[in-house]
Order: structure tokens, then sequence, then C-alpha cells
């Protein structure tokens, strides 16, 4: 069993008010409101705040709360990256504004709008991006989908990958002999 609810949340670059169910954060980077649910308790204790469960039978949903009571808290004060590289022969993104274009070796290029609060930089080759935001949730699903136009494939690795991604490879068909 995770005991991930126990423990607190440390929250020092945050200004963290709780009323009730409600807590209100504001950082440098980000600020909101999460609500906890009704069977769960919030303490607040010098610079960090304790979950504690009321009701036994909601015990799965204690730790999911706390990891997204604390990333919220996270981002607030610092912003999460994930890095993109794309692999291939005239593979390369672009921005323009606040949309990324995608060339893929598809007859077409790609226009892909960036969700609000999720920043990118592209390097000069136009193959390693950096995606930035405050929001976790947001971050992962904008890596996903620029990751869906090309996934990587298994023979030559072509494709969009994570940066710290391990692509299993195939071997291809052998020759005749």
């Amino acid at each position: 069993m995770s005991k991930i609810g126990r423990k607190p949340i440390s929250f020092s670059d945050v200004a963290v008010d709780v009323k009730g169910q409600e807590v209100h954060f504001k950082g440098k980077n980000a600020s909101g409101v999460y609500t906890i649910p009704e069977y769960l308790k919030i303490n607040v204790e010098g610079s960090s705040l304790n979950l504690t469960l009321e009701d036994k039978s909601k015990r799965n949903f204690w730790g999911l709360h706390r990891s997204l009571l604390s990333n919220a808290l996270l981002g607030a004060s610092q912003l999460f990256e994930k890095k993109l590289e794309i692999i291939g022969l005239g593979y390369k993104a672009q921005l323009k504004g606040s949309n990324v274009v995608l060339t893929l070796g598809f007859s077409h290029k790609i226009d892909y709008v960036l969700p609000e609060g999720v920043s990118m930089e592209v390097d000069k080759t136009g193959q390693k991006l950096t995606l930035r935001s405050a929001d976790k949730q947001s971050l992962g699903q904008a890596c996903a989908s620029i990751r869906s136009f090309r996934p990587p494939e298994p023979y030559k690795g072509t494709g969009i990958k994570l940066e710290n991604e391990v692509i299993a490879r195939k071997a291809g068909k052998a020759k005749a002999a």
C-alpha cells in the first residue's frame, strides 16, 4: 500500500491560504485554487501542509489529491520542463507566435496551437524542443499531442520522442544467403 498521502507538502516560495476545503495559492509563476474533497482534512504547520483522511473507504484517493496539490504548489514556484527530440532527415519545428509549425515528412506542414500557459523554445536546428509550464498536466498533454503527429518507429528510430525515452529498436529484414 502506498503511503504518499501521509507525506507533508512543503511550500516555501508560495503564499498559501486555506479556507475550509479550498487551498488558495499564489506564486511567481501561477496562482489558483485547489478544492479538496470532504473526506480529507488539511492542516497547515509552518511551511508545510498535511492531508489527513477522515473516511477510510476513500484511502485510494488520498495520495492522488496530495500529489495533485503538491504539483500545483510546485508549479506556482518553478516551471515544469519537458524536452522533445525530432529525429529524421528534413524533420523540424518552427515557432510562429503561439503556434508550432512541424515539418514531419508528410505532404503538408502541421500547425499546432500551444495550450494556454505552455511555452516552447526551439533550438537553431529545429530538432530539439523545450516545453515549459506551471501546469504539469497541460505540459504532459501538449508533449503527448506533439509526439502523436509522428511517434518514433522501431526500425530507423525516426519520429518525435521525449529526450529520455528509450526506443526499442528492431532488426530489419535479413538478407537471403
